[in-house]
């Protein structure tokens, strides 16, 4: 299964690298025009249904979900991202999978450097230099949430219902979903007005 998650990249590349042209067109001020930049308001959701396996990959800058993207130091920030963490330690009811689906999570992994884990090799401090050569560095935070469900009735899965992932983090504007399933492959965005994909 894992391997399945890890091609559906790659079979949907086309239609990445076509959204991410289009979105350097339109948005000269964003200094990330690459595919899978850090992109305030936009999350990314990977999600491969596989017989009785439901598997869900949330990648989201930090700033969607918890309003910032440093480390934590003061209480407040502390009770943001203890709060952000349990809402994420909670799949089943963030991503409204049906009851009938009788989904139980197998598997779960959240890493962020907010949460205090390792970050991955892209979360470092970008420092520039202005034209006066004072260094400005920019922290990119991400949240990862890798999820696998077991479902016992995989067919009562008809839909994937986004509303509660924008209810719970209003700042996620949109999020972008590759998604693998028995009746094919899509790629597509979803906003909070249309929250919910077809498997």
């Amino acid at each position: 299964m894992r391997r399945l998650l890890l091609a559906l990249p790659f079979a949907l590349l086309p239609l990445a690298i076509a959204h991410a042209a289009e979105e350097h067109d339109h948005d000269h001020d964003h200094e990330h025009g690459s595919l899978g930049a850090h992109e305030h308001g936009v999350g990314r959701l990977n999600a491969a249904l596989d017989g009785q396996t439901l598997e869900l990959e949330l990648e989201s800058p930090a700033m969607n979900l918890v309003g910032f993207e440093h480390a934590a130091t003061s209480d407040a920030d502390k009770a943001k991202v203890a709060a952000a963490r349990a809402q994420l330690e909670n799949p089943l009811v963030l991503f409204s999978l049906p009851a009938a689906a009788g989904c139980k999570v197998a598997r779960q992994e959240l890493e962020s450097p907010l949460f205090g884990a390792k970050p991955d090799a892209d979360n470092h401090d970008d420092a520039e230099a202005d034209k006066d050569g004072h260094e400005h560095h920019h922290d990119h935070s991400e949240i990862h949430a890798h999820y696998q469900f077991t479902c016992a009735t995989p067919g009562a899965l008809k839909t994937l219902d986004l509303a509660n992932v924008f209810k719970t983090f209003p700042a996620t504007q949109k999020i972008q979903v590759q998604l693998i399933s028995a009746s094919g492959q899509q790629g597509t965005e979803v906003t909070a007005k249309a929250a919910a994909l077809k498997f």
